[in-house]
């Protein structure tokens, strides 16, 4: 039996939602099993997602029914995170769906969230970066200022050491240049 990969698919509100939404109106269920396959989540979130109220799923005993809407839902939910927003954020966003006004209130609400996100995010990649290129820069003068003085302690210095350790045989401790056995003797 293989597992399947969760959907990773892009977040787009409003045309995902509509989309997501419009297979809402059929009667199709799931089971809690089904959506966790399906979208490689655990049973725990599920139930944690409708303890936050952003699923409702039915009862069947003591059984839980997943909608088609809930399942539309759960799409939206897990692209919202992965994009970043927070499940109070994603809440708002959905719990403003209204087929009444074409989802004009709902749009304009998430292009608000949306560009907010967008602008933290390219901050964040070109924190990332400037951080990036500073560790970068570092690491080359540190191996420059080593390799001047005292090339055994590069990284790649171990490397080297363990290839010409290899010739001699596996039972050579480097460390006093004699045989393992013959020093746990003394």
């Amino acid at each position: 039996m293989s597992e399947r990969s969760p959907k990773i698919l892009p977040f787009t509100l409003t045309s995902s939602y509509s989309a997501a939404m419009a297979t809402a109106v059929d009667n199709r269920t799931f089971s809690i099993r089904q959506l966790c396959r399906e979208f490689g989540v655990t049973a725990r979130a599920l139930r944690f997602y409708e303890d936050k109220d952003l699923l409702h799923p039915g009862r069947r005993g003591q059984t839980r029914v997943y909608s088609a809407r809930d399942r539309a839902r759960l799409t939206l939910i897990l692209q919202g995170k992965r994009v970043g927003f927070s499940l109070i954020e994603i809440r708002e966003m959905l719990d403003l769906y209204d087929r009444k006004d074409g989802n004009a209130i709902q749009m304009a609400v998430s292009l608000k969230k949306f560009r907010r996100q967008l602008d933290a995010l390219t901050r964040q990649r070109e924190d990332l970066e400037a951080a990036i290129k500073t560790l970068s820069t570092g690491c080359n003068w540190l191996e420059q200022r080593l390799s001047q003085f005292r090339p055994d302690l590069l990284p790649q210095a171990e490397d080297y050491a363990a290839a010409l350790r290899k010739p001699m045989g596996d039972d050579h401790d480097d460390e006093f240049d004699q045989p393992k056995t013959a020093r746990s003797r003394s």
